[in-house]
This record gives structure tokens, sequence and C-alpha cells, in this order.
């Protein structure tokens, strides 16, 4: 009688080497994609977040009024920190500021006026290096971003919009950065999340949208730069990477009108975008968008093009279609 394991063996050597191989790559096919699978459930639903108040006392958060930066807001101070709030529109820095602070009252609230549209915004940067350089800032939400009012070919953006995009995204986005990272150096603490976006990351190109696009990029490629530079000073330097949420932003451009199973609300992609904060360098934090991610992967790169040309197309003859109405009804 054969042992079940002399059995296993004799079974081994009776069969052709190719099967044996094809087999065996299979069997480590189906492992990878099991720990894979393991290591997401893992990381969205079961990996306890971090407490914030370990990288200090203050949270920055840019575009702070509206959308994401709102709901970070919120969630920031829930989370017990004190926060310095950045948008350009004072009345609603004053009426969010107020709300915080009713609703939390232990939180400490300073406000900054700062439109990164301006051409020269270094009076506005001298501010805001006045108000934390004795604060201990340990969490920045660099959430500031805007794109085309339209969808539009290349050619037809006009200057003043390209450049408030690159004005906004790029140099708002590395101006903050600059201003903390001293202080977080210091003390060799500190978290940095930047709000990059599928538009740059998940699909191969963003026709029609092509300079926000290259902005985005830009803020992903800055990101994991500065986690590569500043890891060994204990600062999380982190790229959040969401599709569409229930946002005004994306109400404007694609017609997101309510939150859906892969459009999350607010509140609660930013639910989900804390939880992820000082882990890796770039995540999907929504478990939909990460899923949508993952089908993305299984399609070819030129089908992605083309669908995203479509969408884009549409979206432009939508934008022409309003304007003529808006332009019809002024004659009028």
């Amino acid at each position: 009688m054969h042992t079940m394991r002399e059995t296993f063996f004799l079974l081994l050597s009776t069969q052709p080497i190719w099967l044996l191989l094809l087999s065996l790559l299979g069997f480590f096919t189906i492992l990878r994609h099991s720990t894979t699978a393991v290591q997401w459930v893992f990381r969205v639903f079961l990996r306890p977040s971090k407490d914030l108040r370990y990288y200090g006392s203050w949270g920055v958060v840019t575009g702070a009024t509206d959308g994401i930066g709102k709901s970070f807001s919120y969630q920031l101070a829930r989370a017990g920190l004190n926060l310095i709030l950045v948008s350009r529109s004072s009345t609603k820095l004053k009426a969010v500021s107020k709300d915080i602070r009713s609703q939390f009252p232990n939180t400490k609230v300073k406000i900054i006026e700062l439109d990164f549209t301006e051409d020269d915004i270094s009076a506005g940067m001298a501010e805001f290096k006045k108000v934390i350089q004795d604060l201990d800032v340990g969490v920045l939400i660099n959430n500031v971003g805007i794109t085309y009012p339209n969808a539009s070919f290349f050619h037809e953006v006009d200057e003043k919009v390209w450049m408030n995009v690159l004005k906004v995204n790029v140099k708002g986005t590395t101006w903050v950065t600059k201003a903390v990272l001293p202080r977080m150096i210091t003390k060799n603490r500190g978290a940095i999340v930047n709000i990059g976006s599928g538009a740059a990351v998940i699909v191969p190109s963003h026709p029609l949208y092509a300079i926000y696009a290259a902005t985005k990029a830009y803020v992903d490629q800055l990101s994991r730069s500065l986690h590569v530079e500043y890891k060994h000073w204990g600062i999380d330097v982190q790229c959040q990477v969401p599709l569409y949420v229930a946002t005004e932003m994306a109400s404007r451009v694609a017609s997101v009108s309510r939150a859906s199973l892969f459009i999350p609300s607010a509140d609660d992609y930013v639910s989900a975008a804390i939880h992820r904060i000082g882990y890796e360098p770039r995540c999907t934090p929504y478990w939909a968008h990460s899923l949508q991610w993952c089908f993305a992967r299984l399609l070819p790169e030129a089908a992605l093009d083309m669908w995203r040309l479509s969408i884009g197309l549409h979206r432009r003859r939508k934008g022409l279609e309003a304007m003529k109405g808006i332009e019809g009804y002024k004659q009028e």
C-alpha cells in the first residue's frame, strides 16, 4: 500500500513536464490574486486608522469650504485636530469656521483667505507662513483644485482658463507643501495628503481635459517622489486618487447630480480617505473606486482611450449647446 505522500509523488512523476509547469504557474497565479484580494479587504475594511494627533495638533486644509475639502475640515475636527482653513472666499471661510466651532467647541480654527489663481500669491503665502510658524502642524490636506468649465480640445482652451488650472493645481499644491515641510522636518513627523485624480492615474488619457489631467499627473509624481525623499524624516506623503465624488465640481463637469454606488458623497469619500492617511504612498480610498480601477486594468488602453474620448466629445457638445442657449437668451 502506497502512502498518500508516495501516491502524490508517483502521480507527479508520471505527468509530462509541460503540464507540471503549467499547473505550477496556475497555482502561483491563483495564490498571487488571492493574496491581493485578502490585502485589499484588510486595507479597505479591517486595518485600523492612524491617530492623526500623533502627527501634530493642527491640520491644514486647502479648498476647505466646498466638497471634499469641506468634509475633510469637519472630519479632521472630529478626529481631534485644530484647523487652519484655506480658501479664496472669506464669507465661506467664516461660515464653515463658525459651524465647526459650534459642533466641536474644543476645536481651534484659523482661516486664511488665499486665491491661488492670482498671479502673485507671495503676500498670501507670507501670511500663511506667519500663521503656521508657531503651530504644531501635523497634517496637510492639499485638496484645492480646478478644471475646465467645459470639455474642450487643447487648442480651444482659453489662456486664462489653462493658466488658472496650472496656478491652482500645480503652483498652489507646491507652495503650500513647501511651507509646511520645514516644521515637519524639525519634529520628524507629519502627514501630507495630495488629492490627485483618476484622470491622471487610472485611465491612460483624459481627452478634452488634457491640461487638467497633466496637472494631476504632476501631483501624483510629486507625491511619490516626496514620499521617498522624506520617509526617513517620519513624514508620510500620500497621493489619494478618487474617481467621481458627488460634489459641485463633479456636477458641473460630469453632470453628477447625486451619490450612488460608485459615486460617493463627499462625506463618505472623506471617511474612507482619513482611514488611509499615513499608509501607502498612493491609494484609492473609496472601495467602489478601487474596484473600478481593477476593472479598468483589464481593458486595453486603446479601448479606454476611445471611451474617454467619446465622453469628452459628448460633454463638449452639451457645453456648446448650453452656451448657445445663454447667448440666445442674451440676444433676446
